[in-house]
């Protein structure tokens, strides 16, 4: 049985990581920042000698580095680029310290790092990031490459993804409370952009394969490359709920100049790691109307 330690293992996207492990026969042992519960240990990334304690512990056979600020509102931007960046940076150097290189380090990162550039994206289109979450997170790329000569590492770079779970702060997960709550109207922003969603149980399966992959020393997108408009989604989740509602442009949740398409490219992601099952949006807001 493999080892797997997983940070941020109680986040929205932890727990569907930990699950699609735990359901494929390995070993999982998330951290936890405060008291630990069962499965769980204590750690905190912001401290060296906390991470050499743990990774010295615990030779894991593989990483999955999940913990971080994502809250691009975050009021405490020193915070973010401490556990982003230096948490990230910790935890690799632990690894060497202590003499233990791990089958695979897998280091989520996020397609915030492109700001907005508009069109289909690929990993060799320039960075522009536009906030501090985005900056942190494209920081932490570059120190994470400097490793990759001394570790087995996977960078990975997710766009939009929901599912059961998700905080109503975000944009799909709003959507779909107010059909399921049958309210008589719901307040959105510009109606006509598209973004790239994925299912988190597809994003779960992309990081599992990648780790049983030969795959190392990569930056990856993770995405549907299929864009759908906020329309389109209110659609859908029309469709799955049997409500109806009055949707209301609110203009102050309409962006100045906000790019009208901005989708991934999957394609690096499909040759390195292919024959990875597909979940349509319309079966993710289904799964997720019908189990509110």
């Amino acid at each position: 049985m493999h080892r797997v330690l997983i940070t941020g293992a109680n986040g929205f996207t932890g727990a569907y990581v930990r699950e699609e492990l735990a359901d494929a026969g390995y070993e999982v042992i998330g951290t936890s920042v405060g008291a630990p519960q069962a499965g769980e240990r204590m750690l905190d990334i912001t401290s060296l000698p906390d991470c050499r304690r743990l990774i010295g512990e615990l030779k894991p056979d593989f990483i999955v580095h999940l913990a971080a600020i994502s809250f691009v509102a975050h009021d405490d931007p020193l915070e973010m680029y401490n556990v982003n960046v230096i948490g990230t940076t910790n935890l690799l150097q632990a690894c060497v310290d202590v003499g233990h290189e791990p089958r695979k380090i897998l280091v989520a990162s996020s397609a915030n790092i492109y700001g907005n550039a508009e069109g289909v994206i690929d990993e060799e289109t320039a960075p522009a990031p536009v906030n501090h979450y985005a900056a942190s997170k494209l920081a932490m790329e570059h120190l994470v490459r400097t490793w990759f000569d001394r570790l087995p590492l996977v960078v990975t770079r997710p766009f939009n993804y929901t599912g059961r779970g998700q905080s109503e702060r975000f944009l799909v997960p709003k959507i779909v409370s107010h059909f399921v709550r049958r309210r008589p109207f719901i307040e959105l922003g510009n109606l006509d952009v598209a973004r790239d969603f994925s299912d988190v149980r597809m994003v779960s399966r992309a990081y599992r394969a990648l780790l049983e992959s030969s795959v190392t020393g990569e930056t990856l997108n993770v995405c549907s490359g299929n864009p759908r408009t906020l329309t389109d989604i209110v659609d859908i989740v029309r469709e799955a709920s049997g409500h109806d509602l009055e949707v209301r442009v609110n203009p102050a949740f309409v962006r100045q100049n906000e790019v009208k398409l901005l989708v991934g490219s999957a394609d690096r992601l499909s040759r390195l790691v292919p024959d990875m099952p597909s979940i349509g949006l319309e079966d993710t807001i289904d799964w997720m109307v019908t189990h509110a």
